[in-house]
């Protein structure tokens, strides 16, 4: 991934100071990913803690009174980000302002009904992210790959849009223009509304039994991966966006209401038919999520038991690179207890068997096709 963010392997299209506001996860990521490129950049923080750390891990330098930036990076909360765009298009009158916030409609209406001036305003927003947030958990390689979503209007000149443009590109990131209602209805289906069913469904262990706990597999931790998120930013999060959420929480609740009623009388006339339609449904969705590099293709998994002593990943994918199959993703599986685990191995149609009889050949027990 270093190779992806190397400046001596492309143009770089970002230049002059870049200042970054808030140095928590995506601004001191974005520090990192641009000071990879040898691009000069300045942290500010309402913390200094929490600046003094971005600095110490290197996000940026501290930015002083006489700083004057081409480009403006919000990063902060939902509560403040108009806030603190209206004071930084104010400080820096040069300056080309964008955010990185979750939410794009409700700041702008906000910086409108306040008449700030806008042309120099770009609503922005990387879709990139980790569970746990802050300095110490940034990293230059998140948005690579990712989508970063640009809402200009019809005050954005093109001049300031490349700069915004430029700052994705520059990061690995693939463009999406959107207007910013469609933006905030769209991250309400993909990002708002699974962070609380996953948090939800996670809600139930608090009481569960130790020993059912103990059976829980990668499906769960896969389900309820991002409830160890920040409560304290997602009640920001969700309540700037609630109108979305709720139309799509809202969907989901007749959903559950459908299936539960199903599977209260389940050899009632229409119930099995009512949990088929359900699980292919769910079919038929998890086939239009983009892939890789945000390809629309379907892989083929070949899953393999990998002993659990050291370097045995390593040798795993050094058999995979002989073999010349690329891996569309990875990972791997510890069953509770189990000396092992289990690698799942994404690959393309034309590479299972090649992956299967090869691995196979090389000592490798295949555990199942397509599980």
């Amino acid at each position: 991934m270093t190779d992806a963010i190397d400046a001596r392997a492309r143009a770089v299209r970002t230049s002059g100071l870049v200042r970054i506001v808030g140095a928590g996860l995506l601004g001191s990521s974005i520090g990192h990913a641009l000071r990879a490129l040898g691009v000069d950049v300045v942290l500010a923080d309402a913390s200094p803690a929490q600046l003094r750390l971005a600095v110490d891990y290197g996000a940026g330098r501290v930015a002083r009174d006489d700083d004057r930036p081409s480009l403006v990076v919000v990063a902060v909360p939902p509560d403040v980000t108009a806030d603190v765009i209206e004071r930084e298009l104010g400080a820096f009158p040069d300056a080309v302002v964008t955010d990185v916030a979750s939410v794009k409609l409700e700041p702008l209406l906000a910086l409108r009904e306040r008449g700030v001036d806008l042309s120099r305003y770009i609503g922005s927003h990387p879709m990139a992210g980790r569970e746990r947030g802050g300095a110490i958990s940034a990293r230059a390689d998140i948005f690579f790959g990712r989508p970063w979503v640009i809402c200009r209007d019809e005050e954005t000149s093109a001049r300031d849009l490349a700069v915004v443009e430029g700052l994705a590109l520059d990061l690995g990131a693939s463009l999406v223009e959107m207007t910013p209602e469609e933006h905030d209805r769209s991250v309400a289906l993909v990002s708002h509304v699974p962070q609380l069913v996953a948090s939800l469904l996670a809600g139930r262990f608090v009481a569960a039994e130790d020993a059912s706990l103990r059976l829980a597999g990668q499906g769960v931790r896969d389900t309820t991966r991002i409830a160890a998120s920040a409560p304290e930013l997602w009640v920001q999060i969700l309540g700037a966006n609630a109108e979305p959420v709720v139309d799509v929480l809202d969907a989901l609740a007749a959903d559950l209401t459908t299936v539960a009623g199903a599977l209260r009388a389940p050899d009632a006339p229409g119930s099995r038919r009512a949990v088929a339609d359900t699980i292919r449904r769910g079919n038929e969705g998890v086939e239009r999520l983009p892939g890789k590099h945000g390809q629309n293709r379907r892989f083929e998994t070949v899953v393999v038991m990998v002993d659990d002593t050291p370097g045995q990943l390593g040798r795993l994918f050094g058999d995979l690179g002989e073999l010349s199959v690329n891996v569309e993703d990875f990972r791997l599986e510890h069953s509770p207890g189990a000396q092992f685990g289990l690698g799942e191995i994404s690959v393309v149609p034309s590479a299972v068997t090649i992956a299967t009889d090869g691995l196979s050949a090389r000592g490798w027990k295949i555990a199942s096709l397509n599980d």
